[in-house]
C-alpha cells in the first residue's frame, strides 16, 4: 500500500499552493497564483502544480483549454498531521501543554463566551460513558 502524502513533506511554496486550494476548492494555476503571497511566475506555479500532482497532493481536470486543480489530501488530515508534528516537536506530545500555551497566548483576545465553550468542550471530552457491571 503506498504511503499517504504528508503535508509536512511539502516545501513552503508547495504548502502555500495547497493552502490556496483548500481555500478555493478547484482553481486554475492563475487563480492559485493570485491567492498566494509574493507569488512566483505563472510558469513556476504550473511547475509546482505538476510536482504536487506527481507527489499525489493535487489532481487536475480539464476545463476547456485550462486545467482546474484540487487538493487530494483532505484538509482535516493535513491539519491533524501538522498538529501532531507541533505536539511532538514543541510540547513533547503533551496535549495539556499545547492547550495551556494556546490559552495563555490568546488570553487577552478570548471572550468570556469562547472561554465558556472551551471549558464545556473539555468537560464533555472528559466524560466517560457509564459501564454496566
Amino acid at each position: 500500500m503506498p504511503k499517504k502524502p504528508s503535508y509536512l513533506r511539502l516545501s513552503r511554496r508547495e504548502r502555500q499552493i495547497v493552502d490556496a486550494l483548500y481555500r478555493l476548492g478547484k482553481a486554475s494555476a492563475a487563480q492559485i497564483r493570485e491567492a498566494i503571497p509574493d507569488p512566483p511566475s505563472y510558469s513556476a506555479v504550473r511547475a509546482k502544480l505538476a510536482i504536487l500532482e506527481e507527489k499525489g497532493y493535487v489532481q487536475h481536470e480539464s476545463d476547456g483549454p485550462r486545467y482546474l486543480y484540487r487538493a487530494v489530501v483532505e484538509r482535516e488530515m493535513a491539519e491533524n498531521t501538522a498538529l501532531e508534528h507541533v505536539l511532538s516537536t514543541f510540547f513533547g506530545g503533551s496535549i495539556e501543554k499545547a492547550v495551556a500555551a494556546l490559552v495563555k497566548m490568546g488570553s487577552d483576545e478570548m471572550s468570556e463566551a469562547e472561554i465558556d465553550r472551551l471549558a464545556q468542550l473539555i468537560k464533555e471530552t472528559g466524560k466517560q460513558p457509564e459501564r454496566d457491571n
